[in-house]
Formats: structure tokens, C-alpha cells, sequence
């Protein structure tokens, strides 16, 4: 079953209408939260924190401050921006990755995949010099590093975004990374959804820089089509830092005026923000 076939998602629970106003107060309050990830081990293995260090600073030039590390917990801090990584010698509650499974289009064989995941890490980046962007960035660099140096890595998940992402994936990202690119599908999930009446499609993690979430309803366009406009349209928002507004247009040329509207989220909860596809 392929990206675009995986169709059966169930629909998150609607929640009270808030004004777009508050919608884009509490997106903004969520850029100060904490980024947490999760790579996931396998067969009694674990990361090396000497080669993941190593990793960051020859691959991407972190300078990296503090010697309060060793293989089990570290707290270091670039840039004026603190992170650290600590090992879990357990895997993460079945429950918390059953849930995010289901809606795994990208990694189907997922539950079959991690049976022998037995430890995982927690990463986490907190707030510090670094802007949101930048802080993302870092947190997929410092997973990369622990993937490109740690075979028994089986690929992470992120809970807050709903995201599970396999070792394969994450590590063809290479170049985005080394270019200091927006990587849409590795800091936000994009919900797929068919009926009778169209496609939709909606992010999940836009709040976390600040924006509001975006979604299309019953498009008569292809999948495809829609998952390759929403993903660079949120790659635009976050790296122009662009706040879209409830009555404006946007469009690839200037003929192309899709229309923005701001109402309760059909698919995810709160205000979110409709394309007229």
C-alpha cells in the first residue's frame, strides 16, 4: 500500500471554536515549548555519545559546550541553545506507539518493524538563542547524527506531531539537512483523508511555529497534487516565517488565487486555516 492508497484514518474529535485571534496566541505560546524526539534501538544496542558529538561537529560544524556526558545521559549546549539525550533501557509504551501506528502511512509495516526495539533515547532541544526554525533544525541533526552512526537505530517517533518516521526515511534527508532546508515531513504530519465527496488533507505540528493549521476539505483534486502544495505552502509559512490571513489568496502565479478562510478545524482541533482547492 502506497503513500497515497493509505486512506483509512480515523477522525480526531472536534473541539469548541476558538476566534483565529486565539488560535494564533496559543500557535505562538507553542514555539517556546520543548522539542522532544524518540529514536528507538533494537537487539540491546545504543548510541555512542562521543560519535554522535563527533557526528555534529564534523558534519554541521556545532561547536558543542559542556563535558556532563557519558552514554547514558548527556546536557550540552550549541549556539546558546541547550540539549540533551538521555537513554531509556526499555522501549516506548506499546500504547503511545500503537496510537501514532495507525496513522503511519509512510511506515506501514511499523508494529512489525520495532518487535525488537528494546531502549530508546530521549532527545530534547530547549528554548535558547536559537530561533524555532533553528531549533528544529537542530533536533533532526542531532537524530540524524544518532541514525548515521547507530545501525541497531530503527527510526523515531515523535508523539507531538503523530509522527513515526523509519531509519530509511529520516536518513534521505541528508542533503535538505546539510542545506539547512525546511524538511516538512520530518517536523509536521500531514493527515490524508478520501470519502465520496473529495480529498482532505490537514497538518499537524504547524502550531508549533507559530502558525496556524492548515487544511483542505473535499478537494476534487488529486492526492498527490494536494500533498505536494501543502507540503512546500508549509515549508513557505515556516521558513518566511509567512502568517497567513483569514480572506487573503495565495497561489504559484499570479492568476492562481486560492482562497484562505479561518474556522473551527474539521480534522484537527481548534481554529484552522481552509484552502479552496
Amino acid at each position: 500500500m502506497g503513500l497515497f492508497n493509505w486512506l483509512k484514518k480515523e477522525q480526531p474529535k472536534k473541539q469548541a471554536e476558538t476566534t483565529s485571534k486565539e488560535a494564533v496566541e496559543q500557535a505562538v505560546e507553542a514555539t517556546d515549548s520543548l522539542l522532544l524526539a524518540m529514536p528507538m534501538f533494537e537487539k540491546g544496542e545504543k548510541y555512542s555519545i562521543e560519535a554522535v558529538l563527533a557526528y555534529l561537529t564534523q558534519t554541521w560544524g556545532y561547536e558543542i559546550e559542556g563535558q556532563d556526558y557519558d552514554d547514558t545521559t548527556a546536557v550540552l549546549t550549541t549556539q546558546g541553545t541547550m540539549f540533551a539525550i538521555a537513554f531509556m533501557p526499555a522501549p516506548i509504551p506499546e500504547n503511545d506507539v500503537q496510537h501514532s501506528a495507525q496513522f503511519a502511512y509512510n511506515w506501514e509495516t511499523v508494529l512489525e518493524d520495532i518487535q525488537e526495539v528494546d531502549s530508546h533515547a530521549i532527545v530534547s532541544v530547549v528554548s535558547g538563542a536559537m530561533d524555532v526554525v533553528e531549533r528544529h533544525l537542530l533536533l533532526s541533526r542531532i537524530l540524524f547524527a544518532i541514525m548515521a552512526t547507530t545501525p541497531a537505530c530503527v527510526g523515531v517517533y515523535q508523539g507531538s506531531q503523530t509522527l513515526l518516521i523509519p531509519r530509511e526515511q529520516y536518513l534521505d534527508y541528508a542533503q535538505e539537512l546539510e542545506e539547512g532546508k525546511v524538511v516538512v515531513p520530518l517536523w509536521i504530519y500531514i493527515g490524508l483523508r478520501t470519502t465520496t465527496e473529495g480529498n482532505s488533507l490537514y497538518t499537524y505540528g504547524l502550531s508549533g511555529f507559530g502558525k496556524q493549521e492548515i487544511e483542505i476539505v473535499n478537494s476534487p483534486l488529486a492526492l498527490d497534487e494536494l500533498y505536494g502544495f501543502l507540503v512546500n505552502i508549509s515549508s513557505y509559512v515556516i521558513g518566511s516565517d509567512v502568517v497567513l490571513q483569514h480572506g487573503e489568496t495565495l497561489g504559484y502565479t499570479a492568476e492562481q488565487k486560492i482562497n484562505i478562510t479561518s474556522s473551527a478545524g474539521v480534522f484537527v482541533e481548534g481554529q484552522t486555516l481552509k484552502l479552496a482547492m
